[in-house]
């Protein structure tokens, strides 16, 4: 449970956790229980695709390990940005163009399901429209433009160009060069937004169990998922655990766990700002992100606060003095606000594929057993978008699954002992490729 405890202690300072209050929670499983679907995990795309089932008319159980939202579904920047974590390219070449086009669309629709069930189910997620993709440098800037203008003319999506001379219009900051503009994309308090579907899924008729992980799995026309003090028979089962599952039940799919890595993930947040001069940092209130493979993000707060993550852990290992050193991040994108305290620094872990594009699929003879995992950072949308296909797979209809399953995966290099040290070689480079 090392994954865990590591998780438990740096969210004790999150300011998710310290503006959504959880209320009473839900009891551990007990006894026997039957269901149509049982899900492992209550994140996003667990709650999602318990949301659909049930609007299907599947009788759903949710089994989580921990609490409803604990994992990155909680915690993470709060961005929702169109795309996936790898580039388009990616699945260009698996898939070919039209497939491609198919993934992007989905990726837009994922990001309209979040408008659609704020709306529909009363969440106040506090979800603000706008997204700024920012290059640092005259180089990068010259990439995203390229990029930019390809999706624009063979995707067919709207992008604003942001040439140097206008950056300044748009953000406060010596840092960056260039940007795009996306007005469809945006940023809200992920753990607020995660409740609340827990609530939705409950009002649907959804029974949830927190403190309930699975620590065995019988496969067969109807699958069985053991707890400490309890089981659920369900015809389907899918498997949302992510990075957590193969430490809570490292037997209940192992070939699942070497096709993703746990990555530590950080945020810092300020203190309250002045609003105005908070605007003035960024006027469009948008969510901000930079184009570097170890990238900085950022975005306003509906209270008026700075919300800033940047570092990252391949190791597993939790920087030192983390909460100083996320404040460094922040000054040198914002160098005027030296005067300007912070207030909250927290963590934890996200599950990345080996190529940064979502790994889907079935396991065993029976084929009824779903998984969803590798969001690779970029799952805050997409995790709702999962949800819905999964769904519709299980209902019978799995044309939109399928496309995500025919994505090939591979098991990251050097084994369970070594691949960590490989790893954090290899982002060694890429932080230096963007040093320099």
């Amino acid at each position: 449970m090392r994954l865990l405890a590591v998780d438990r202690e740096l969210t004790q300072d999150s300011y998710y956790a310290a503006t959504a209050p959880r209320g009473a929670g839900h009891a551990a499983l007990e006894g026997a229980v039957e269901a149509d679907v049982a899900i492992v995990g209550g994140g996003l795309a667990g709650l999602s695709a318990a949301i659909e089932l049930a609007e299907r008319g599947h009788q759903v159980v949710v089994l989580e390990a921990a609490e409803l939202g604990g994992g990155a579904s909680g915690r993470n920047g709060g961005q929702a940005i169109h795309g996936l974590a790898c580039d388009q390219a990616t699945i260009e070449e698996q898939l070919g163009l039209d497939e491609a086009r198919r993934v992007w669309a989905m990726s837009i629709e994922a990001l309209d399901l979040i408008r659609e069930r704020c709306a529909r189910f009363d969440i106040a997620a506090e979800w603000q429209d706008g997204f700024l993709g920012l290059a640092t440098s005259a180089a990068k800037a010259a990439e995203l433009e390229q990029w930019a203008r390809r999706i624009q003319d063979v995707y067919g999506y709207p992008l604003e160009w942001i040439a140097p001379a206008d950056l300044p219009r748009w953000i406060a900051s010596p840092r960056f060069h260039a940007g795009v503009y996306d007005s469809r994309s945006g940023h809200l308090h992920p753990l607020k937004y995660c409740l609340g579907l827990a609530r939705a899924a409950a009002g649907l008729g959804v029974r949830l169990f927190e403190h309930s992980a699975v620590t065995a799995m019988d496969p067969g026309e109807r699958v069985t998922l053991r707890t400490a003090r309890g089981q659920v028979r369900a015809r389907q089962v899918l498997l949302a655990g992510n990075v957590y599952l193969p430490e809570f039940a490292p037997l209940l799919a192992p070939e699942l766990a070497a096709r993703i890595m746990p990555v530590g993930t950080y945020i810092a947040c300020t203190e309250a700002i002045d609003p105005a001069r908070l605007r003035a940092l960024i006027p469009s209130r948008s969510a901000v992100c930079d184009t570097n493979f170890v990238l900085d993000y950022f975005r306003p707060t509906a209270d008026h606060r700075l919300l800033y993550g940047g570092r990252v852990s391949y190791s597993t290992v939790t920087p030192r003095a983390l909460m100083n050193s996320m404040r460094a991040r922040l000054l040198q994108s914002f160098p005027q606000l030296r005067d300007v305290g912070m207030e909250y620094a927290w963590g934890g872990f996200v599950d990345i594929s080996m190529n940064r594009a979502p790994d889907f699929g079935r396991l065993g003879e029976a084929r009824n057993v779903y998984f969803l995992q590798g969001f690779s950072g970029h799952g805050l949308a997409l995790t709702g978008l999962a949800g819905r296909v999964v769904a519709e797979a299980m209902h019978g209809d799995a044309a939109r699954f399928d496309t995500f399953a025919r994505l090939r995966h591979r098991r990251f290099p050097g084994g369970k002992l070594m691949r960590t040290p490989a790893l954090v070689l290899g982002m060694a480079y890429y932080r230096l490729k963007d040093m320099l």
